[in-house]
């Protein structure tokens, strides 16, 4: 049996992650972001789970992922669904975890080539 490692070095992979910061190919960010395979790693301003709003989605949306992680901070907590209508209405899936889960999630689905956007929430107070 022949065995091919994969090759994720082009692409933005979660290389690490503590209680208040993530790191992305080995860089440290202590900010809510939003991470796609293929481009960096943009600010994203919310700064605690209660405050998102449907714009916060928007700006993900704009992206046109095929499923979007939502990292909502040391703890899974779940969105209304009224925030996610117009990805829901696009048919793409929004899953909610806390962050750590988070970023193993994106990781692995980002391996296997699918068009993710992971949305992390860092809430440093």
């Amino acid at each position: 049996m022949k065995l091919h490692s994969t090759q994720t070095q082009q692409y933005q992979t979660i290389t690490g992650y503590e209680t208040d910061s993530v790191e992305i190919n080995a860089i440290t960010f202590k900010h809510s972001l939003i991470v796609l395979p293929e481009t960096k790693p943009v600010e994203w301003p919310v700064s605690r789970f209660e405050t998102l709003t449907a714009n916060d989605f928007a700006q993900i949306d704009a992206t046109q992922p095929d499923v979007v992680i939502l990292g909502t901070g040391n703890k899974q907590r779940f969105i209304h669904p009224k925030l996610i209508a117009a990805l829901t209405a696009r048919r793409v899936g929004v899953e909610c975890m806390d962050n750590k889960a988070a970023c193993r999630t994106y990781n692995i689905l980002m391996a296997e080539g699918r068009k993710v956007a992971l949305a992390l929430i860092m809430e440093n107070e």
